[in-house]
């Protein structure tokens, strides 16, 4: 501790705290937020209905948007018909989100090990662990990376696995050529206040499956039949029929009208990531103890910068030198299958998956990031780490 005091006492702190997250929001979305206001009406209408067709404009296919990105995973799997006594298979490292949507289904998530390149499904480990009960897969775009996502898309048509992609982390991210979420069989997206880009809560659902997202648009409204097109005609339906399990899960306009113009600022918004995560593995090339998960921006927008930092002893007090530095950081994520709720007697062990959590460190990324700040941040980590 003495070195590491050393030399991190001749650097200043920066003026503010370099926040881990947040998000990128100027007068455009403060403006956009008045259209609904004015109007009156802040439940799902025009402005839902706007931006839907705004994401399948850029997507290729069509979409429907729900109040956040868990709500579009419970949707999607509950729409493909997958509920009680069935088995999702999903890497523990991920958000609890993913474990809670598949569970509220009344499916049972069943954690797989990661591969250690990329932090994403381990698609033979999920192949030791299938059943006849497992019904879908969930590859989990860790940090905006899709891993090995042919693989796990084969995997999963030699067992007749539906594919719901957790692609929370991926928005902008291209995949053969076209948006994450432009192929595939579903896609599900947040757009919640610190995604890659925001409606402040939201999310979406994507597929060509015409029948899972006419089951997701009546889903999200409570399970009342059609009534997706009298809310964006600014009415309500009356008499209406309910023939399944709905819930109050739909956007609304307010929320809607900041989506459109953060989706309007989506190439901006994806160069700022790319450009300083890429400072970030440049700046870091030098210390063979600190591995960024994401090595290449190409193909992959950023949406977290977590680096592994082999063997690492004391992440918390490294997190507390880092904080009185003015830096934030974070931990993505606690494996799932160490969760009470979800920890299943008798499971076999996720040794990769352990074994990386340990080391893993989630830098700060940002639009609203300077290239000082990423060379402060990363001059603070080799200095704590000497």
């Amino acid at each position: 501790m003495g070195k590491r005091a050393g030399a991190l006492a001749g650097m200043s702190k920066p003026s503010r705290l370099l926040r881990l997250s947040k998000a990128s929001l100027g007068p455009a979305e403060h403006k956009a937020v008045q259209r609904p206001l004015e109007r009156a009406f802040l439940g799902m209408g025009s402005e839902v209905r706007a931006f839907e067709e705004e994401l399948a404009t850029y997507l290729g296919r069509p979409v429907v948007c729900v109040v956040n990105g868990t709500a579009a995973l419970q949707l999607a799997l509950q729409a493909c018909g997958i509920g009680r006594g069935d088995e999702v298979l999903v890497p523990s490292l991920t958000y609890v989100a993913s474990f809670q949507a598949i569970a509220a289904t009344g499916a049972t998530p069943v954690a797989c090990d990661i591969r250690e390149d990329s932090c994403t499904l381990d698609s033979a480990d999920a192949g030791r662990r299938l059943t006849a009960r497992a019904r879908a897969v969930m590859p989990v775009h860790y940090a905006g990376g899709v891993g090995t996502l042919d693989e796990v898309c084969t995997f999963a048509a030699e067992h007749g696995l539906r594919v719901v992609e957790d692609a929370a982390h991926a928005f902008g991210s291209t995949h053969r050529g076209v948006p994450v979420g432009g192929s595939g069989d579903i896609a599900c997206f947040s757009f919640d206040g610190i995604k890659n880009i925001t409606s402040g809560e939201g999310g979406c659902v994507v597929s060509d499956d015409a029948t899972v997202l006419a089951r997701v648009r009546d889903a999200r409204l409570l399970g009342v039949e059609n009534d997706t097109a009298a809310r964006f005609s600014s009415q309500r339906s009356w008499d209406f029929d309910v023939t399944a399990q709905g819930w109050r899960y739909h956007m609304s306009d307010i929320m809607a009208a900041i989506g459109r113009v953060q989706l309007g600022r989506r190439a901006e918004l994806a160069a700022r990531r790319q450009a300083l995560a890429q400072q970030y593995v440049e700046a870091l090339r030098g210390h063979a103890e600190i591995r960024p998960v994401l090595q290449s921006f190409d193909t992959v927008v950023p949406h977290i910068f977590p680096v592994r930092i082999i063997g690492l002893r004391d992440r918390d007090g490294l997190r507390r030198v880092l904080r009185e530095r003015g830096i934030e950081t974070g931990v993505h994520y606690r494996p799932n299958h160490t969760l009470s709720y979800f920890t299943r007697p008798g499971q076999a062990p996720l040794p990769v998956t352990e074994r990386v959590y340990a080391e893993l460190l989630t830098l700060p990324l940002h639009p609203d990031l300077t290239a000082t700040d990423i060379g402060f941040i990363c001059d603070a980590l080799n200095a704590a780490l000497v």
